[in-house]
């Protein structure tokens, strides 16, 4: 199938394939004489275990090395798991600066009139950390 086909088909972009070739994240595709390019649907199941990779969101870098260990029938679950577990502990570390985030946000939020006066915490805030 061709790239639009294996696009549609695996769920990521045609551009996106192109990018992952690129980077070296999926080997090249396989050429028509024409010298389109050419998928296979193994190649589309790659590009399927990336799509589930990033939607979960792991980094391309560690879709990478989750690769490495699908590919590698001699591999040991616990690395899988270690990369699962590091990437859960980063997702909570960005949640709760997140949540940090949203709680100040809301502080100033609720310090603001909202009136037609000149006076805004939500400005002062912005002002006064830059110059931290």
């Amino acid at each position: 199938m061709n790239i639009g086909q294996a696009a549609n088909a695996s769920g990521v972009s045609a551009k996106m394939i192109r990018y992952y070739e690129q980077t070296g994240l999926i080997p090249p595709a396989n050429r028509k004489e024409s010298g389109y390019r050419y998928y296979s649907a193994s190649d589309v199941h790659m590009l399927r275990f990336i799509r589930r990779g990033r939607d979960l969101g792991f980094p391309v870098a560690k879709i990478n090395e989750l690769l490495g260990l699908w590919r590698d029938k001699s591999r040991q679950n616990a690395d899988v798991k270690r990369i699962a577990t590091a990437h859960i502990t980063e997702l909570r570390e960005k949640i709760d600066s997140l949540t940090q985030i949203t709680n100040t946000l809301q502080t100033l939020i609720e310090c603001c009139s909202g009136d037609d006066r000149p006076d805004c915490p939500i400005l002062d805030d912005l002002e006064n950390a830059a110059d931290r």
